[in-house]
């Protein structure tokens, strides 16, 4: 199956790895995720590269009503989607508005999901980080966590020479998904981002999903709470 193929990943979600993409020198994979709304429309998460066997198995699902960019780092892809999906409206964090002043944003995200979604996802913003504000989801149906790039985990050999000595300091190559130390670093304002992950943590999460790294596929509220001890302690 393709590498950009849809894959199933509980009732109404899917995934979608796209192509790697190179930052500061880093290669970073992409992911995507594809959730089919109570009102039968779909919600794009993070959308990666729109390839034409991308664009026909998205079509067979319904229709893309709304384009997300969980933070103000992931809108390399942003244009084309909104150039495929003129009807589709894109909401971003705070910060996507400097970033990219050429995108048509419909609105900037917050606590309370808008009610086009607000029967399937519920939201928090991760306020207090210098590095970029993320909006973390919760897909009610699946269980499932969104997180973009406060989790993540690259395996043993991704980077090579001083890239692999950075990476394993920067904790992007734990044993299981973790916060990078430059994320833990940045957050300047702990006591908004403790209210924010104690909401996270009063969801019935049963798996994780983040931008860059494998899916948690079980006891997803246990993992959050081991990933985020640091800030909680």
């Amino acid at each position: 199956m393709d590498a950009l193929s849809l894959q199933p990943f509980g009732p109404n979600i899917w995934l979608a790895d796209g192509p790697e993409v190179k930052v500061i020198g880093f290669r970073y994979p992409t992911r995507m995720v594809v959730i089919r709304l109570t009102n039968g429309g779909l919600l794009i998460w993070s959308p990666v590269a729109l390839s034409e066997d991308l664009r026909r198995e998205l079509q067979a699902l319904g229709e893309v009503h709304h384009l997300v960019a969980p933070n103000s780092l992931h809108h390399l892809f942003l244009d084309e989607w909104q150039e495929a999906y003129p009807l589709a409206r894109l909401y971003g964090t705070p910060g996507l508005r400097v970033r990219r002043k050429d995108l048509d944003l419909h609105a900037e995200l917050g606590d309370v999901p808008p009610p086009e979604w607000a029967a399937d996802l519920d939201q928090v913003l991760m306020r207090g980080n210098r590095i970029t504000t993320e909006v973390v989801f919760f897909h009610k149906h699946s269980g499932t966590v969104l997180f973009t790039d406060l989790l993540q985990q690259f395996p043993v050999g991704w980077f090579h020479g001083w890239r692999a000595v950075i990476a394993r300091l920067d904790l992007m190559m734990a044993a299981e998904p973790s916060v990078p130390r430059k994320f833990r670093v940045a957050f300047v304002d702990r006591c908004a981002a403790r209210a924010a992950l104690q909401r996270v943590l009063e969801w019935p999460a049963k798996k994780v999903v983040m931008a860059h790294g494998i899916p948690v596929e079980r006891d997803g509220q246990a993992f959050i709470a081991r990933a985020f001890r640091w800030l909680m302690g």
